[in-house]
């Protein structure tokens, strides 16, 4: 390596080290040297680069490049590597339904949708709860995947070639996509020395229940019908999202866990059905996070005012809220006292407004959020493709001139703890009798079927046993979670 690519090399590192102390204190509601940015953007992405929005959908590594073109170019701490949703050769690959697609469905330059069946074809019935709380696991690969995936045949069906290759791609092709984000991490880092925003993914269980299983309108009619079958099925789902959640997490615990908050909020959910079905399995798996020392982005679309107050009892510093129709100055009053804040620039500013009546809102953002620290700039919703470039460069300029602190002071960085692998027990929770978080085929399933006295280290074979089995356990899970 030259004399220069080595300085480049090392300006960069020190760049993305300054990048990382900032936004870890900003999350730790300390106050940094400047007010970190970090824009969620997804088909901007596309747009600036000069893809269409097909491309970065259907092909993920264009949509790594744009992501990095858009971190080179513009002076921003940190970016999600690829935030253009899902990855659509995947949902082919497997055969989903629930998607329409730019390219297929949609025009090349729309954003893709999520396809919500009618009532009466919930990708769960309203009869199944059962099924559901006694084993997710089971009832996931058995009864839901051959819903929503075309290839998949159903339990008593004969077996087909589509089925067998839809496993076949689908695993071997997740596993591409997520191997993937380790060099685009890499690349962001060395080339323009930008931070991941993220590492995991959550999702509360009941937005899981109203999101991909019984729908909303299934979701509210069982409600008010079958009110404790939904409280029994988010119990059984926690577990579950707990361990994706840790499983994807960042092992320095410096990254958040990115919660996409979808139908808890008004209008989806009075404030009475929120505190009862909604808010104490999220708690429960945000005080668990927060005890490994992981905090939670609460990524809260739409308006959650009337529900400030829960999430005010969590503990300090264990979420960074993201605002997003909420109101800047309730949250302020509500929450800036232990949480880190981020976000409130209206997307329709950006798509519709000046260069000089973003600069105007980002004052009025960092005066009322970040005069202290603890505020990191962001859009208020994921950035598509409706932004002006202009404004965006506004919001990215202006916050690097203006959101200057003094006497800053930092948090720690924290180093890679030992992660000692532990045998998976059963564990005595609704949902997790039958097959524990991160279980597919219990050892003591499997342990039956070797010989009554190994020759060697049982505890090695059951090692690499449970770490094989946990594989198609993420499968599954991560099919319902991110695709």
């Amino acid at each position: 390596m030259s004399s220069g690519s080595q300085r480049v090399s090392m300006d960069m590192e020190q760049r993305y080290q300054e990048r990382l102390r900032r936004y870890v204190t900003a999350m730790r509601k300390g106050k940094p040297d400047k007010v970190p940015i970090r824009p969620f953007v997804a088909e901007f992405t596309a747009l600036y680069a000069g893809y269409t929005v097909q491309e970065v959908t259907q092909d993920f590594w264009k949509a790594f490049a744009a992501a990095r073109r858009c971190a080179a170019d513009f002076d921003w701490d940190a970016v999600v590597p690829n935030m253009v949703y899902g990855w659509a050769g995947l949902v082919q690959a497997i055969g989903l339904r629930y998607y329409a697609t730019p390219g297929v469905e949609l025009p090349p330059d729309t954003g893709f949708q999520y396809l919500e069946p009618p009532e009466a074809e919930a990708w769960m019935r309203p009869d199944e709860y059962d099924l559901l709380i006694e084993d997710p696991t089971g009832y996931l690969m058995n009864v839901w995947l051959p819903r929503v995936a075309a290839d998949v045949v159903p339990l008593g069906r004969p077996n087909t070639f589509r089925n067998n290759m839809s496993f076949l791609k689908g695993g071997m092709n997740m596993l591409l996509y997520f191997l993937s984000f380790e060099k685009q991490n890499e690349l962001l880092r060395r080339e323009s020395g930008t931070v991941p925003a993220l590492s995991g993914i959550l999702k509360a269980p009941l937005d899981i229940l109203a999101d991909k299983l019984r729908g909303y309108k299934g979701m509210c009619t069982d409600l008010f019908l079958r009110p404790q079958k939904v409280e029994a099925a988010c119990e059984a789902l926690a577990p579950h999202l707990l361990y994706v959640a840790r499983s994807g997490a960042d092992p320095q615990r410096n990254l958040p866990v990115g919660l996409w908050m979808h139908r808890g909020c008004v209008p989806f959910l009075s404030r009475q059905q929120f505190e009862k079905f909604y808010w104490p399995t999220l708690k429960w798996i945000t005080e668990q996070l927060w005890q490994d020392g992981i905090q939670t982005l609460y990524y809260a679309e739409g308006d959650w005012d009337g529900n400030l107050d829960y999430f005010a009892e969590l503990p300090e510093r264990s979420i960074i809220f993201h605002i997003d129709r909420s109101s800047p100055e309730l949250c302020k009053e509500k929450l800036g006292e232990k949480f880190c804040l981020s976000g409130g620039l209206p997307n329709e500013l950006l798509a519709f407004g000046t260069p000089e009546e973003v600069k105007a809102y980002c004052k009025k953002l960092i005066d009322l959020l970040g005069r202290d620290g603890g505020y990191i700039m962001d859009a208020s919703a994921i950035m598509q493709n409706e932004p002006k470039t202009e404004n965006v460069r506004a919001m990215t300029d202006f916050t690097r001139q203006y959101g200057v602190y003094e006497n800053p002071e930092f948090v720690e960085i924290a180093p890679a703890p030992s992660m000692p692998w532990q045998p998976v027990e059963p564990v005595d929770q609704p949902g997790c009798r039958i097959r524990p978080p991160g279980v597919v085929i219990p050892w003591q399933e499997k342990r039956r079927e070797f010989p009554e006295k190994f020759t060697g280290d049982e505890q090695l074979i059951r090692r690499i046993w449970e770490q094989c089995d946990a594989m198609g356990y993420t499968y599954i899970w991560q099919v319902l979670l991110s695709f």
